[in-house]
């Protein structure tokens, strides 16, 4: 269920049991909303309501919750075919890094990706992406990196963008270039970074597909050295970047994504103390991807109580995708970054409202504010532990979302 945020008429006034988020944190019992034109106006306890909204259109609902639309930071929505024989194998004992190693993994997606045109891509991709819609999900980043050539990459970026146009929804774009090594360049890993990867990056670029560049700093994958060319690239680009780090090991990602002033970064379990330090200054937003840690059955927890300590902020996200995290449910990454890295419900709903926000360099959303975009979920629980609690139930009752003047419909 949609409801329309640009009414003909001055309003509405949403009252609802409020779960603030940002920067006004905590949970209001019977407050107020006061929404016009896609935008937050007024914010706060129905009993401060100004008489200057004295006239406009009340809309109760009845002691739900409101809270801020939710915001799925990390994704890889867009690609063909799927890897069910992987889950076989990594069920008989086979790691994550063997089925790689063995000629799965990433490399097998890129295949089925590069075979499939623009419209198979939008057909696989939109039943993921509605699944996360009717969770309350109002903002999807979505990441290219199974093309690992110029065409299928841009072809990748193309569709993301593409999606805003065909659902109600906010689409972030992040270049993944730097995602795997593909089978023609095996053990030539910078050289597909000159032929491929940074002329890609170069092309979308120009074609106005990039919102943020993002690499994957792992073994099997691209070293410091090598994603530094990458982040040097997208700096003489004017582009933000990100990065997969210490997912299964430790490199040096993290602290590398910290020098850059990185958006995020993504996974970290292996990250250390020190790491911790480093985001923490460097404003980096740590992404918990808990989908992934079950799916590979890590055990490698990351470090959520030098996150704490250190001030850094969490978020959590999906990581859908089809072989480590074929994970479409916000809401279930939300109670297993409870269940399995021990986060309180605040932290979780957090996570994915204001600080997976800011891991996309967003700040007109994740946050019920004045001067915040209208982007709202309406959801049949009285309090905010309850979305984090419970598993495989979906309690949205309605999804406000904005779009703003100027934008398209």
């Amino acid at each position: 269920m949609e409801i329309s945020a640009r009414p003909e008429s001055a309003g509405p006034v949403v009252l609802a049991n409020l779960a603030l988020a940002g920067a006004l944190a905590g949970f209001l019992p019977r407050g107020a909303v006061a929404l016009n034109a896609g935008e937050i106006i007024w914010a706060g306890a129905e009993a401060a309501l100004p008489a200057d909204f004295a006239g406009w259109q009340r809309q109760d609902l009845e002691g739900r919750l409101l809270t801020p639309a939710l915001v799925d930071c990390h994704t890889h929505l867009v690609h063909g075919g799927h890897r069910a024989r992987e889950f076989e194998m990594r069920l008989q004992g086979a790691s994550y890094e063997a089925v790689a190693r063995a000629g799965g993994g990433i490399v097998s997606t890129v295949a089925a990706t590069r075979a499939a045109d623009e419209a198979s891509l939008i057909a696989q991709a939109l039943p993921r992406l509605d699944t996360l819609l009717a969770e309350g999900v109002s903002c999807v980043e979505v990441k290219s990196g199974y093309g690992l050539d110029i065409e299928t990459e841009l072809r990748m970026l193309r569709v993301a963008r593409k999606l805003a146009q065909l659902r109600p929804v906010r689409i972030r774009t992040s270049f993944l270039g730097a995602h795997a090594v593909p089978d023609d360049y095996a053990g030539r890993a910078d050289d597909y970074l000159t032929d491929k990867c940074l002329p890609a990056l170069a092309a979308a670029h120009a074609e106005g597909l990039v919102d943020a560049v993002d690499g994957f700093c792992e073994g099997i994958a691209f070293s410091p050295a090598q994603i530094t060319r990458v982040f040097e690239a997208a700096r003489a680009l004017g582009l933000p970047v990100k990065l997969h780090a210490e997912q299964l090991s430790h490199l040096g990602g993290t602290a590398l994504a910290a020098r850059y002033g990185a958006l995020s970064a993504d996974h970290v379990e292996y990250a250390t103390d020190a790491d911790a330090r480093a985001l923490a200054a460097a404003g980096t937003v740590a992404v918990l991807l808990p989908g992934a840690f079950y799916a590979i059955r890590e055990t490698r927890m990351p470090p959520v109580d030098a996150f704490r300590a250190h001030g850094v902020p969490i978020a959590l996200a999906t990581d859908c995708n089809p072989g480590s995290s074929p994970l479409t449910s916000i809401l279930l990454a939300m109670n297993m970054g409870c269940t399995l890295f021990r986060l309180t419900p605040d932290e979780a709903l957090r996570g994915v409202t204001v600080q997976a926000a800011r891991a996309l360099g967003l700040h007109d959303t994740g946050v019920i504010a004045p001067g915040m975009r209208a982007d709202l979920a309406i959801w049949n629980v009285e309090t905010p532990a309850e979305l984090a609690y419970r598993i495989g139930f979906n309690p949205l009752h309605a999804r406000i979302f904005s779009r703003p003047l100027g934008e398209p419909q």
